[in-house]
């Protein structure tokens, strides 16, 4: 398997614009002080960010997304753990999709 040349380059550039991202907010906040109010945005972020992953599940996949996004809210609710939480809910969805087409068959 060879990896062409402008692939690379781009995989290159990606990741260097991902570093330049996730450097320079690091690197903004360190030389100003941001005002209380938007310290108080930033620690509710995560919250929206959340959300943002769960809800499309609900517009699409109908009775099963709505199950997927209880498991999702509560493994988030009691582990606190975003990436448990999300993965929880890909598995739900795996899980049921099956249960789905075997009611949907008889």
């Amino acid at each position: 398997m060879t990896l062409r040349p402008d692939v690379l380059l781009a995989i290159i550039g990606m990741a260097l614009a991902t570093y330049l991202c996730r450097a320079g907010g690091y690197a903004l906040f360190r030389a100003l002080r941001p005002p209380r109010y938007m310290e108080v945005v930033l620690q509710h972020l995560p919250g929206p960010i959340f959300m943002a992953y769960a809800m499309p599940v609900l517009a699409v996949h109908g009775w099963k997304g709505w199950v997927a996004t209880v498991e999702v809210v509560t493994v988030q609710y009691f582990a606190r753990r975003l990436a448990a939480a999300i993965l929880v809910g890909v598995g739900a969805l795996a899980g049921l999709s099956p249960l789905e087409a075997w009611y949907l068959a008889r």
